[in-house]
């Protein structure tokens, strides 16, 4: 295995995390919590889940299931060159994940954070169990359980842009977004039966978590080439786990990566892997990951992802972004507890969701204007999020 220097690291970053070029690609990840409609505060075990949605079969439009380690069902779609493309797709690869649970009783529910029942960990693979316990050696055990098994988010997959310059300014407008983002999404403002005093619970948590790894890589302002600061980022990170070559998971061995990388050990796999244990809001995977948006309600999961590509992909629409999020672009305290209660923040949601609204037609999702409309006049032009519907629930026994 050829070890690596820092300067491999950059090269692989740069050409690997921040490739660039054509086509122009948007694909998208929904999270969902599994109930039992007769006793919602009840877990249902993973095995249940598991075998029932193995024996609907395959979605049928290309959507991959996964488990996250608390029992939540994700459902990751295939890039798609259209957005009204990935909306059908997904939106049907739901509905068959819904229909093969709805015979056993069981619900699709969309919090950012499940409202009542407290974490339970039910995941097999070595790599969630040492995840769990770097967090707790790391002090981080109530925040590290809590993300894992209570948190559930509407994942938009963008591409990085068509050259350098496009692909910095993407990356510039993107992190000024996450706190809009947060904010007119925030959908869980409870946790274990009880009110946090956050619109966005689940943003909190991360926001709790080893800041090495979960905290925005872009921060105060800060410019230059994205490359570099995402392989800074990765070179200050603890290494949380390590896969031997003899088979072994290895947890938290006490070092940095760059540590790790002066000792002459870790070769392109090891950095592979790491980057995959890195958790900020906006991550860069030869497309940009955007993580910080709560799951939603039925119908709504798909207006984030609307309004995320055309504030992104339109370019009209990305200058209007652009001058709306900028000010309250270090805002993500703000976003996490006040949702768009905080002026600031609804003024620039509202002029998100305008852009958007006017851009869709141009990218040829004119069908899904009405749901974003009916979003923003639900929501956004209220100075609201779903998490202002959320009623108090009877806390767990």
């Amino acid at each position: 295995m050829t070890r690596m220097t820092v300067d491999d690291v950059y090269q692989h970053i740069r050409g690997v995390c921040f490739k660039t070029g054509p086509p122009g690609l948007v694909g998208a990840e929904t999270e969902w919590f599994v109930v039992d409609a007769a006793d919602p505060g009840a877990h249902v075990a993973g095995d249940r889940v598991r075998s029932l949605v193995a024996d609907a079969g395959r979605p049928s439009g290309g959507s991959r299931v996964t488990y996250e380690p608390g029992g939540q069902v994700e459902l990751s779609s295939a890039p798609f060159g259209k957005l009204g493309d990935l909306h059908a797709a997904l939106d049907g690869d739901i509905a068959h994940v819904r229909d093969a649970l709805a015979p056993d009783g069981l619900v699709l529910a969309g919090h950012g954070v499940d409202p009542v029942r407290r974490p339970v960990f039910q995941a097999d693979h070595p790599r969630y169990a040492c995840m769990r316990d770097y967090f707790c050696s790391g002090g981080f055990t109530d925040a590290g359980m809590a993300m894992m098994c209570s948190t559930a988010s509407v994942q938009v997959n963008l591409d990085i842009g068509a050259d350098d310059p496009d692909a910095s300014r993407r990356w510039r407008l993107v992190h000024a977004l996450g706190p809009v983002l947060v904010a007119a999404f925030a959908n869980s403002p409870l946790r274990a039966g009880r009110h946090t005093g956050m619109r966005s619970s689940r943003q909190a948590i991360w926001t709790e978590l080893d800041p090495c790894r979960t905290l925005p890589v872009l921060r105060d302002g800060a410019d230059g080439d994205p490359a570099e600061a995402w392989t800074r980022y990765a070179l200050d990170a603890r290494v949380m786990l390590l896969h031997t070559p003899e088979g072994e998971w290895v947890t938290d061995p006490g070092m940095s990566f760059l540590e790790w990388l002066t000792s002459g050990e870790p070769g392109e796999e090891d950095l592979t892997y790491h980057l995959t244990t890195l958790f900020p809001p906006i991550r860069p995977r030869g497309w940009l990951e955007l993580r910080m948006i709560d799951a939603l309600p039925e119908p709504y999961w798909p207006v984030p992802v609307a309004v995320a590509t055309a504030l992104l992909d339109d370019p009209a629409a990305a200058c209007a972004a652009e001058a709306a999020a900028e000010p309250v672009a270090d805002r993500w305290a703000e976003a996490a507890r006040c949702g768009l209660s905080d002026p600031a923040l609804a003024g620039a949601a509202r002029a998100c969701f305008a852009a958007a609204l006017d851009a869709l037609p141009r990218l040829g999702a004119s069908g899904l204007v009405p749901l974003v409309a009916e979003y923003a006049r639900r929501y956004v032009e209220r100075g609201r999020t779903p998490a202002d519907d959320t009623p108090s629930p009877t806390p767990p026994s």
